[in-house]
C-alpha cells in the first residue's frame, strides 16, 4: 500500500494513545532538582513575558542565569482531506521577512495550564479560521503529542493534532487582523516531502507535525 493511499481513505489514527492531559505545566512541577532561585520581568504584553532567572539544576546546583521567554500554549493541525492531502497556509512572518507555507496554527486563550476542552477548541478554531475548513461530519481530530519548538530561550509547549477529514465551511475562513495569510492549498504527502527536502517549508512547527505524523505512521 503506497503513503498516499494510507493517508487517504485507509487514514488510520495512531496506535499510540496520545492525550492532551500531559502538559508543560504538569511536567515542570515535578521536575525534582530544579528550583527557580531569581525571577525578574523586564517586559510583557498579551503574547509573550520576557523573564531573568537564576535556576539552580542537577548539574547547575549554584544556579544558572537565563532569558526566558513565557508564551501560551499553542496548537498545530494538520488538516487531512478526504483525497489524504495536507492543507498549508502561506503567511507572512514579519520577524523573518518572508511568507512561509505552514499548517494552521494558534495560541490557546486559557490563562495558566489550559485544560483538555480549550486545547480541541483552539484546534479546531484555527482550523476553521485560517484554512476555511472544518471536521466532516464523523470526521476525528486526533492528537499526536506535543514538542517544545525553541527550548534554549521559549517555554512554549505546542500540541500537535491531525484532523480528517476536512470540507469546506460554509462561511470560509475568517483571518484574524493580525494575520496575513495569502492562500491555502493542498498538497500531496509527496509534494510536502519534497518540499521539506529542498528546505521551501522551513516552519518549525510544520516539521515538527510532519516528524510526529511520518514516525506514526499516518504519513
Amino acid at each position: 500500500m503506497d503513503r498516499r493511499t494510507r493517508a487517504g481513505v485507509g487514514w488510520r489514527s495512531p496506535q499510540r494513545g496520545f492525550s492532551c492531559a500531559m502538559r508543560f505545566h504538569d511536567l515542570h512541577q515535578n521536575t525534582p532538582g530544579w528550583q527557580t532561585l531569581e525571577d525578574a520581568e523586564p517586559f510583557a504584553n498579551p503574547y509573550a513575558a520576557v523573564h531573568l532567572v537564576k535556576v539552580s539544576s542537577p548539574m547547575r546546583p549554584a544556579g544558572a542565569l537565563w532569558t526566558v521567554i513565557h508564551r501560551k500554549a499553542a496548537c498545530v493541525i494538520a488538516p487531512i482531506t478526504p483525497e489524504g492531502n495536507l492543507l498549508l497556509i502561506h503567511q507572512e512572518r514579519i520577524p523573518v521577512r518572508s511568507a512561509l507555507w505552514e499548517l494552521p496554527a494558534g495560541q490557546i486563550d486559557q490563562a495558566g495550564t489550559p485544560d483538555d476542552e480549550a486545547i480541541r477548541e483552539t484546534a479546531l478554531r484555527e482550523l476553521r479560521e485560517e484554512t476555511g475548513y472544518c471536521l466532516a461530519p464523523g470526521g476525528k481530530l486526533t492528537p499526536m503529542g506535543f514538542f517544545f519548538s525553541s527550548p534554549g530561550i521559549l517555554d512554549e509547549q505546542t500540541f500537535l493534532f491531525a484532523a480528517h477529514p476536512v470540507v469546506p465551511c460554509p462561511d470560509g475562513p475568517a483571518h484574524d487582523d493580525a494575520e496575513a495569510i495569502a492562500e491555502c492549498r493542498a498538497f500531496t504527502p509527496a509534494e510536502l516531502r519534497e518540499r521539506i527536502a529542498t528546505g521551501e517549508i522551513r516552519d518549525a512547527n510544520t516539521l515538527a507535525a510532519f516528524a510526529r505524523m511520518t514516525a506514526l505512521g499516518i504519513l
